[in-house]
């Protein structure tokens, strides 16, 4: 009854006043307005924030990609193993697996698979060449008896020019590209969602931050590995630019031959994720601290110059930190030496078994494109996306609905 009927109310200093419904109703109808009025601008900003982070993030991963791709494929063909195995793209839509006879193994060597280029005749064996990206070339070659290694940096950007042209260095770039915007996007989010939440612990700020970027590492590692399986397989492929099979089809073939499990499209997981968490660990940790501890400069150019030689520095050290990460991954995710016959399985076994057959120094195959590229695009990466959030911080604001100014 009291929720229908009107009540004279009479206050003690004697005003008299009519109100309809009932007291709680109203004040429970008040505070739930309160309330919305209260959470609506929180919610709003917080996916305003995590959308600023995605945007700058995904713009940082496709500016530095484009950039730098030539290196990272220079980087693939110096750090794998012998890609004369792979199956071959025969232009017609179809694949055609190489005829490989074994040579005898050279004195103290291991046995290699004999591979020839198209044109060259042996009178043992005939074999389909197959090609790969620059740091991930030094990275799959097998040491000084690789009939496909490179005698150098300067002898493996000449080699891809001269057979495979301007575009065998942009070989591979689709599956990084796809990749690359929402991997820097998952990047920078996480690392972003991973420091707030590390900021309730009794942890030390900087050494937060590397936690963080541990955190982010791992997390970017599992959304990225189906496209480096991907990349460092189109990468091997030492054929013509234009009759090397598609992205799509590649990535078919893959999931055709061995499914999507830890021998597919997730082949080298552990190594992926060792290789991510320790760069970003570092990546992120040295930055920020370092970048804390100098002061920021007044002038545009020198503070520009600052943060560039941070992110360098940063880029370079993580690099030479994670490569036999790297390395290992890159043999895993590349052609195996005999077909048929999985040589490369886990990420220590495959660290320990290139140390005992190589060397020390073969874990490090690929360091210098690697530094070439992860270095300066390492700082290319903070930038665009320090740059982009402070943008997007000043042009997109909310007055009831999201905008941007242009």
């Amino acid at each position: 009854l009291l929720a229908n009927v009107s009540k004279r109310v009479v206050q003690p200093t004697g005003i008299t006043f009519f109100c309809s419904g009932s007291f709680p109703a109203a004040a429970e109808k008040s505070s739930l307005n309160e309330t919305n009025k209260m959470s609506s601008p929180k919610q709003q900003s917080l996916l305003r924030e995590a959308s600023h982070q995605i945007i700058a993030g995904g713009s940082a991963g496709l500016v530095e990609i484009c950039l730098m791709h030539p290196l990272d494929v220079v980087k693939t063909r110096n750090n794998g193993s012998d890609c004369s195995v792979f199956p071959q793209w025969n232009g017609a839509q179809a694949w055609e697996a190489p005829v490989i006879e074994p040579r005898a193994p050279p004195s103290g060597r291991p046995g290699v698979i004999s591979a020839l280029f198209p044109g060259e005749r042996a009178p043992d064996a005939h074999f389909s060449p197959c090609p790969i990206s620059l740091p991930c070339r030094f990275q799959i070659q097998r040491g000084s008896n690789d009939p496909h290694g490179y005698k150098g940096l300067g002898d493996c950007f000449r080699t891809i020019f001269r057979n495979e042209g301007v575009y065998g260095f942009y070989k591979g770039i689709l599956p990084p590209i796809l990749a690359e915007t929402p991997k820097r996007a998952v990047k920078f989010f996480t690392f972003e969602q991973y420091k707030k939440l590390l900021g309730f612990t009794s942890l030390a700020p900087g050494l937060a931050l590397s936690v963080a970027g541990l955190g982010s590492g791992l997390t970017e590692a599992l959304v990225v590995n189906p496209f480096e399986v991907v990349k460092v397989s189109l990468q091997a492929n030492r054929d013509s630019f234009k009759v090397q099979p598609s992205t799509y089809a590649q990535a078919r073939h893959i999931i055709q031959s061995d499914g999507l499990g830890l021998r597919g499209l997730n082949k080298g997981l552990t190594s992926t994720l060792g290789r991510h968490g320790v760069f970003n660990m570092i990546y992120f940790g040295f930055y920020f601290n370092v970048k804390d501890a100098i002061p920021a400069s007044k002038d545009p150019t020198l503070e520009f110059l600052r943060k560039f030689a941070i992110g360098l520095a940063s880029g370079t050290i993580s690099s030479c930190v994670n490569i036999p990460f790297d390395v290992a991954k890159s043999r895993i995710q590349g052609p195996q030496p005999v077909p048929g016959e999985i040589k490369y399985r886990s990420c220590f076994q495959t660290m320990g078994l290139v140390y005992r057959e190589e060397g020390y120094w073969a874990l490090y195959k690929g360091l210098v494109p690697k530094i070439m590229r992860l270095g300066p695009g390492g700082a290319v990466m903070l930038l665009v996306y320090e740059y982009v959030s402070v943008w997007l911080q000043k042009n997109c604001y909310n007055e009831g609905t999201e905008h941007c100014e242009h």
